[in-house]
């Protein structure tokens, strides 16, 4: 499969942004909600954003693949010379295609149409499995080392599917969305380094597709790329916790009710709070 670092780089951007919101989003909303008993309107608003953001890249790249210069715009079948034209961009449209279905069906999800729940996860599951179908089914020719580095990556890509999948049934799982944050961020990081081996950033050629001790070299880079991906997770993790301690050491004495006007605060001697009104002409 002809790759650009560009492209390559790109792409990876998208799920390495992803992996990291979610390393950040994913801890935070399992603290706050040992705390809620249900969902805040907030939560909604988040996944609607996210949907947003998905479509939106989803549909940038489909735009890119199919326009820019070298693009098929749009044609598939050339009638001149009776053939396919540009199939490895038609490859990409597609997969931004469902990550695009993806992004629509998360957005609807939070609406007042009330699609089934897990509906979001299931889309974004096939979108996904779509990925690593593709890439798994392409035509590498001779490029052995193309195909080990896309074969790696397809692991990547079915264990954040497969995760998605669980999530369909199994909803809020702080193991599940933890595990699919990593498979993120361990598809966005390989993306960038497939970019660097097939196609230097500087110009010349790739690494030798020949040469057997890239295959060892980058099987075992693989694993350091997964290793990085969950030193990311623990370290925004730990970054969160102390975020949510810190905002309840600050925070934490007083809750204001805001239905009635009224707020509890609550002291180191009394079990039970004192409900103090409020006044409009407060002592300054």
């Amino acid at each position: 499969m002809p790759t650009s670092f560009l492209g390559s780089a790109l792409r990876g951007t998208f799920f390495f942004l992803f992996g990291l919101w979610w390393s950040v989003r994913y801890p935070l909303k399992y603290l706050r909600r040992k705390a809620e008993a249900q969902p805040s309107n907030g939560v909604q608003r988040v996944e609607v954003f996210e949907g947003t953001v998905k479509a939106f890249f989803a549909l940038a790249g489909i735009l890119a693949e199919q326009f820019i210069p070298t693009g098929p715009h749009l044609q598939l079948y050339s009638p001149k010379s009776h053939s396919w034209t540009d199939l490895t961009h038609w490859h990409y449209t597609t997969i931004y295609l469902f990550f695009l279905i993806s992004g629509i069906v998360d957005i609807v999800s939070q609406s007042s149409l009330r699609l089934p729940q897990g509906l979001d996860r299931l889309s974004l599951a096939l979108a996904l499995a779509i990925e690593g179908l593709l890439l798994c089914c392409h035509d590498y020719s001779d490029a052995a080392l193309d195909q080990h580095l896309h074969a790696l990556l397809a692991m990547a890509i079915f264990a954040g599917a497969l995760c998605a999948l669980l999530e369909v049934f199994i909803r809020d799982h702080i193991i599940l969305e933890t595990f699919r944050t990593s498979s993120f961020l361990l598809q966005g990081s390989w993306l960038w380094q497939i970019g660097f081996v097939l196609s230097s950033p500087w110009g010349g050629a790739g690494w030798d597709q020949t040469d057997h001790s890239n295959y060892t070299f980058l099987t075992m880079c693989f694993c350091w790329h997964y290793a990085g991906a969950l030193a990311v997770l623990a370290a925004n993790s730990a970054a969160s916790r102390c975020c949510n301690e810190s905002c309840q050491l600050k925070f934490g004495d007083i809750d204001v009710e805001l239905d009635c006007g009224m707020c509890i605060r609550r002291g180191p001697r009394s079990s039970s709070g004192a409900l103090l009104p409020e006044s409009p002409s407060d002592d300054k």
